[in-house]
């Protein structure tokens, strides 16, 4: 999820609504800020889904 704004030149910005690091500013194009976001590698979101598959895997074995 990201935060988009434009600024008064016409160009975006964006920000990662996990970690709340901006990913890009003064972009000129919409397609620019999708590229961009695509690329993000958002530490806060990958470690929330460890942490959710680490409890699916000890509910599993609870069960076994």
């Amino acid at each position: 999820m990201y935060n988009r704004t434009q600024n008064e030149n016409g160009t975006y910005n964006t920000r990662c609504l996990h970690c709340f690091m901006t990913i890009a500013s003064s972009v000129e194009t919409e397609k620019e800020l999708a590229i961009l976001e695509v690329r993000h590698y958002c530490p806060e979101r990958a470690l929330a889904e460890l942490l959710e598959q680490e409890k699916v895997i000890e509910t599993r074995a609870a069960h076994n």
